[in-house]
This record gives structure tokens, sequence and C-alpha cells, in this order.
């Protein structure tokens, strides 16, 4: 593989597990060095092991433990350049109808805020990068920013709405003359474990999988490795142009109706 981010700092949000754990993997085996954070330890200790990526607790609204975790990456690598807005929940999610306050307020907090104050905190350590401010940001949403969910009000809302943060982020930088470039991802259904536990736990777990499939233009589930790759390619110099884009990665399931 291709070393297109050796010398570069990453820091990828939740990533322990699915989309989060591979982007680790990945951007470790492109060549950055890499920081990352979440809350289960166990899980956090394997991937060190496997890639030798550090590995700090941190939950992302946790506003006031941000700047220990920024300056940790700074005294340890001196810069950041690659951060990856990746931590998301849907727990207590619901219909508009069902949603509890504590519920919308857990998924906007964690998906939304967590996610403003991640690109908020890595904009201020990349703008003090040796060589002047630059780095790349990819935030993590989802194809529900396009299509939303009805039984998942918070979380298609708060999708939706990093779309928009990840604009607005990536026209301040330009207009500041930074060289902080920021995008932001809409995967479809991937092929995680959380997606692979659901689909083995139904029945007919052969017919759960050709329901997620049908989605799909293309009749598959997107792997972790094929959303790894897209946060590499943004992360590299090789994306250097690309700054306010959303990118679906979906199998066309957004592009049109499937017909009859």
């Amino acid at each position: 593989m291709a070393k297109r981010l050796e010398g570069k700092v990453a820091l990828v949000t939740g990533g322990t597990s699915g989309i989060g754990a591979a982007a680790v993997r990945r951007l470790v085996a492109e060549g950055a060095q890499v920081v990352f954070t979440g809350s289960k330890a166990d899980a956090a200790a394997a991937l060190t092991t496997e890639t030798g990526a550090a590995f700090v607790s941190h939950r992302v609204q946790d506003a006031d433990a941000w700047p220990a975790l920024i300056q940790q990456i700074l005294a340890a690598h001196g810069r950041l350049d690659i951060a990856f807005a990746n931590a998301g929940t849907e727990s207590g999610d619901a219909s508009i109808e069902d949603i509890s306050l504590e519920g919308w307020n857990n998924v906007v907090a964690i998906n939304q805020t967590g996610v403003m104050l991640t690109v908020q905190h890595a904009v201020r350590a990349m703008a003090r990068n040796p060589g002047g401010p630059a780095g790349s940001i990819i935030v993590n949403s989802s194809m529900n920013a396009l299509r939303p969910l009805g039984n998942y009000c918070a979380y298609s809302v708060t999708k939706a709405a990093v779309v928009a943060l990840a604009k607005s982020a990536a026209v301040y930088c330009g207009q500041k003359g930074y060289r902080i470039r920021v995008n932001a991802i809409l995967p479809g259904v991937v092929e995680t474990d959380l997606i692979r536990n659901i689909m083995n736990s139904q029945p007919d777990p052969a017919a759960a999988r050709a329901m997620y499939e049908s989605m799909a233009p293309l009749k598959r589930l997107a792997q972790l490795d094929e959303v790894a790759g897209l946060v590499a390619y943004l992360a590299s110099d090789e994306a250097g142009f690309i700054s306010g884009g959303e990118y679906t990665i979906d199998g066309a399931t957004t592009a049109g109706m499937m017909g009859v």
C-alpha cells in the first residue's frame, strides 16, 4: 500500500469499532501516526496492539476534556494534520412522536455537538502547524442526511446538520487563508459487526441480508475498507483542492429511484 500519509498525524474519534477502527487501520497502513479516542477500553487495547496507534479515553461531547486531548497530541507529535470526526450514536432515538427529550439530547450531544467540537479543536490545532495552517478534516455523516429515517428522527437530523457544519467550516478556513480542508462522507449501509449481528439475530438471516443488500442498486453492502479508503484519500495531498464536499458512498442508494 502506498504511504500517502507518511509524516502526518491523525486523530480519529470513535475509533474502537466499525468505521472508526477501519479508519485507524487504514491511516496507519498509509503511514500516519494515529491517535484514536472512544470509551471501549478492551477494544482499544486490541487495536493498539494490532496497529501501534495510540488510544486516549475521551467522549466527544465532553467539551472540557478537548483542550487536554489536543495538547496531548501536540506534545507527542508537534502537529495535527488529519481529523476524522467519526464518533456517533443512535442510542435513545425514535420517531418524532415517540422520541424523548433525553434521547434527543443524547444523540445531538454526540452526533452534532461532538462533531462541532472535533472540527473546532482540529481547526485550532491545525492553524498552529509548523509551516502554517494546513490539514484535512473529514466528517462522518450518513446517507440518511439525504434520505431521513422515520424511526430515527434525531440521527437523521444530526447527520444532515453535520454536512452543513463541514461546508461552513470549509468556507471559513478558505476565507481565513488556511490550507485546511473540510469534507463530509455519507456512507450507506456498511457491513460492520453491528449490522452483521443485527442480520444474524433475525429469524431468517439470509432474508435480512437480502433486504439490506436490496437497498443499493449495486446490490451489496459497503465494506469497511472501502469507506476507510475514502477517508484516506480525502486526508491525502491528492485531494488538495477538495474542500466543502459531501461524498456519498452508498452504492447509488440515494442517487435515484429504483423503479419497478
